[in-house]
């Protein structure tokens, strides 16, 4: 099972979201980590950089769930931009810890805004602690990524 597959069965089956909310946020995702792998310098297959042209051009703006939740989510989104460059910065100017570590989660942010969203704030309560929890990196994994990075 791929990293997608777990996160779509999660979204859909363990949350209960909507399958246009499920589709944008799987959207996000693939989005995201096309573009972490090309700022990083990591290949980009041409598939994907269609894939990324299409669901950030057509996909994810004309996406149902998202249209009617634009005005909640776009704040939401702005910040995991704006996180996970400030975790990049962090990153190029060898500053990294744990801080710009935990900048790096954004994107479950996102998520749970859309659990909150779809269940309400009480249902989002009782599953926020798993929500976090999709966050599959390890702290452990990441500082080894950065010989002058300190745990803070």
């Amino acid at each position: 099972m791929t990293a997608e597959d777990s996160l779509r069965a999660n979204l859909s089956q363990a949350f209960a979201l909507p399958a246009d909310c499920v589709q944008w946020l799987l959207d996000v995702w693939a989005c995201i980590q096309t573009l972490d792998d090309y700022a990083d310098g990591d290949p980009v297959s041409r598939e994907r950089l269609d894939a990324l042209i299409w669901s950030s051009l057509v996909g994810m703006p004309g996406n149902p769930w998202f249209a009617a939740h634009a005005g909640q989510m776009l704040p939401i989104l702005s910040q995991m931009v704006l996180k996970w460059q400030a975790s990049d910065r962090a990153e190029r100017d060898g500053n990294a810890d744990a801080r710009s570590f935990v900048w790096r989660a954004g994107y479950y942010d996102l998520v749970l805004a859309a659990v909150l969203l779809v269940h309400g704030p009480q249902n989002a309560a009782r599953v926020a602690h798993l929500v976090m929890s999709l966050y599959g990196e390890r702290l452990e994994d990441y500082m080894s990524e950065f010989p002058r990075a300190q745990n803070v």
